[in-house]
């Protein structure tokens, strides 16, 4: 799988559909900043390569991952990789069974599909803040979520929207083309209701490494001795995890095993 993505939301899909044995070659992009703490956690299970998209020569090489990979997942507004030659159908003439999964803020449709966005974002434009805060009861005006919860769950959505698609591929042939959108992930959380008054907010804060030591695994890796949180699903006789672990973007060769 090649995997186009940064943050949280994507590279979540990419380490997830890792974990279940997919040969992930994660490309980022060396204009852009690194987000350290994020990319050592999200990197784990998958290969470094940093191309430029705008470099003839590096293009290619993308191009040819692309063509011989069995899906290609991306992170970025709908109509972005389209003005760079990467569009679904771009992608589709060069290579004709290839997935393709999208991760956007807004979904493809609609008159906020090229809207830029990400996690806090669409907290606001939802109003899942401010829903927040009257439940919490402390008359703030917005309460952000405790976590990056949309981005998580998207992330978790498109992996598992990736291994339908495979498993469909497999039994009857063919090229599909899944979408996530944070707004659409946004929407399903919001129908699962809330807890009564601030209820909801008594969860007690982890203060002591000691009391998640059970959920942690610590392997070597490129970065030095690297303790991460486990990955949570089990399979009956299939090890779920991860055996390639982070190294500096763009430590690896563009090529496939």
């Amino acid at each position: 799988m090649v995997e186009l993505s940064r943050v949280i939301a994507a590279p979540v899909a990419g380490k997830t559909l890792a974990a279940h044995g997919a040969d992930v070659i994660w490309v980022t992009s060396p204009n852009l900043p690194t987000l350290p703490d994020l990319d050592i956690d999200l990197s784990r299970g998958k290969r470094s390569v940093q191309l430029d998209i705008h470099d003839p020569d590096d293009k290619t090489k993308l191009l040819e991952l692309i063509r011989t990979a069995d899906v290609f997942l991306q992170g970025y507004r709908p109509g972005a990789l389209e003005a760079l030659g990467l569009g679904t159908q771009d992608l589709l003439l060069l290579n004709p069974n290839l997935i393709i999964a999208n991760l956007s803020a807004y979904g493809p449709h609609g008159p906020w599909a090229k809207r830029r966005g990400f996690d806090s974002i669409v907290q606001t434009v939802s109003g899942i803040n401010v829903s927040e805060a009257e439940h919490a009861g402390k008359g703030g005006a917005a309460r952000v979520l405790p976590c990056q919860a949309l981005d998580h769950a998207s992330g978790y959505f498109l992996a598992a929207a990736v291994m339908a698609a495979v498993y469909r591929r497999m039994a009857e042939g063919g090229a599909y083309q899944v979408d996530v959108s944070l707004a659409g992930t946004m929407k399903y959380l919001r129908s699962l209701g809330q807890y009564d008054g601030d209820s909801g907010f008594a969860c007690a804060d982890i203060t002591d490494r000691e009391q998640v030591s059970e959920y942690v695994e610590t392997k070597p890796s490129g970065l030095g001795e690297l303790s991460a949180i486990s990955h949570a699903a089990s399979i009956e006789g299939y090890e779920i995890g991860w055996d390639v672990m982070p190294t500096p973007l763009g430590s690896d060769e563009p090529r496939w095993k």
